[in-house]
C-alpha cells in the first residue's frame, strides 16, 4: 500500500519535459521585459531553468513573479463561428419579415430556423469541444 508522503514524492520525482522548460523561460523573459528581474537575474535562471530536471524544481523560478493568467483576456468567437451566427440571424430576420407580410395565421418559419439555430448550436458545441466541424475541416496534401 502506498502512503500519501510516498505518493507525494513520487509526483515531485516527474522529470520535466522540453515544453514545460521552455513555457517557464518564456514566464521569466516576459518578467525580464517587463523590468521586473534585472537582465543578470534573468539570465542565471533561463540557465538553471534548461538544466532542470523535475517538474516541482521550475516552480521556484516564477514563485516571487505575478501570475498573469488572470488578466488575460476571454477568447473570442472563432471567425467562422461568428459567420454562422450572423448568417443564422439574418435569415431568420428574413422568414419572420417574410412572414408578416403573407399574414399567415400560423408561424411558419419556426421549421427553417429551428434547423438554423440547431446548426449554429452543433457548430458552438463543437468548437466548445476543441475541435472543428467535420464540414470546416480541410484536408492537408
Amino acid at each position: 500500500m502506498v502512503t500519501m508522503n510516498e505518493r507525494q514524492d513520487f509526483e515531485k520525482a516527474v522529470r520535466a519535459s522540453d515544453t514545460e522548460r521552455e513555457r517557464v523561460a518564456k514566464l521569466v523573459s516576459a518578467a525580464a521585459g517587463e523590468g521586473r528581474l534585472s537582465i543578470a537575474e534573468a539570465d542565471e535562471r533561463l540557465e538553471r531553468i534548461y538544466t532542470t530536471r523535475f517538474r516541482h524544481e521550475l516552480a521556484e523560478f516564477v514563485d516571487d513573479l505575478p501570475d498573469d493568467t488572470r488578466r488575460t483576456a476571454p477568447a473570442r468567437f472563432p471567425v467562422r463561428l461568428r459567420v454562422h451566427a450572423a448568417v443564422a440571424m439574418v435569415v431568420s430576420v428574413m422568414l419572420i419579415l417574410r412572414w408578416v407580410a403573407m399574414d399567415v395565421p400560423f408561424f411558419w418559419p419556426a421549421g427553417p430556423m429551428f434547423v438554423l439555430w440547431g446548426s449554429f448550436l452543433l457548430h458552438a458545441l463543437f468548437v466548445r469541444a476543441g475541435g472543428v466541424p467535420p464540414w470546416a475541416r480541410r484536408e492537408s496534401s
